[in-house]
């Protein structure tokens, strides 16, 4: 992408602000020199809840099962 200059970046900066979210290089430039990239800022990954599914799944005998000759060449490949 083009760089940006500052007053443009100014009245545009939802929309850039966006595109840098969406994975797109943004450069912001004070005259002709680029002085400034926009990144998105990384998101915590939430804390995973043990026991949230208790309950609601079932898991019958033919879970425990030997698979079918096929299947298990099927994954050996």
């Amino acid at each position: 992408m083009k760089p940006i200059p500052i007053h443009q970046a100014k009245a545009e900066l939802s929309r850039l602000i966006q595109r840098a979210c969406d994975g797109e290089d943004v450069v912001i430039s004070r005259g002709r020199e680029p002085v400034v990239r926009l990144v998105p800022v990384k998101r915590a990954v939430p804390a995973r809840k043990f026991g949230t599914l208790r309950g609601k799944l079932t898991v019958d005998e033919s879970f425990f099962e030997p698979l079918p000759e096929d299947e298990i060449a099927a994954w050996e490949k």
